[in-house]
């Protein structure tokens, strides 16, 4: 049997980018959903978090799967789940596009809390932002 360790960070957005995963709730049951997908498709799925219009997971490989396939099966079906279940206002779709790229295994637990901590990460974000476009318009009106 041979042994395989190769994960992946993945990465995925919402349409437009459009902001449907921004209450407390929805983004709970959507990656709730999406990792007992992964586990009835087989499919390691060891981190899964995300911000409101996009989605972190740490993956494994297995010996039988592709990257390609596994965010086709992830992508599609928790679109379909969150249209049929009508979590969102207006028709839910993931991007076509993804990020993918491969973590090696001194860099798994970084990932993983990079992964945990979205939200953190992405409130600093809006905050240095918010920051910037405060000291910018100071700039350009004493100007």
């Amino acid at each position: 049997m041979a042994f395989i360790k190769i994960y992946i960070h993945l990465v995925f957005s919402t349409k437009n980018r459009d902001s449907f995963l921004n209450t407390f709730d929805i983004p709970l049951k959507v990656r709730k959903h999406i990792k007992e997908y992964a586990i009835e498709k087989g499919i390691f799925l060891d981190m899964i978090n995300g911000y409101s219009d996009h989605c972190h997971c740490l993956i494994s490989l297995g010996s039988d799967q592709n990257i390609e396939k596994i965010v086709q099966l992830l992508k599609g079906e928790s679109s379909h789940w969150i249209n049929k279940n009508k979590l969102t206002l207006g028709k839910f779709s993931w991007q076509d596009e993804y990020f993918a790229v491969s973590v090696s295994e001194s860099m798994v637990e970084s990932v993983r809390n990079y992964i945990k901590n979205q939200e953190k990460h992405h409130q600093k974000k809006a905050l240095e932002r918010n920051i910037r476009n405060l000291l910018k318009d100071i700039i350009l009106n004493t100007k």
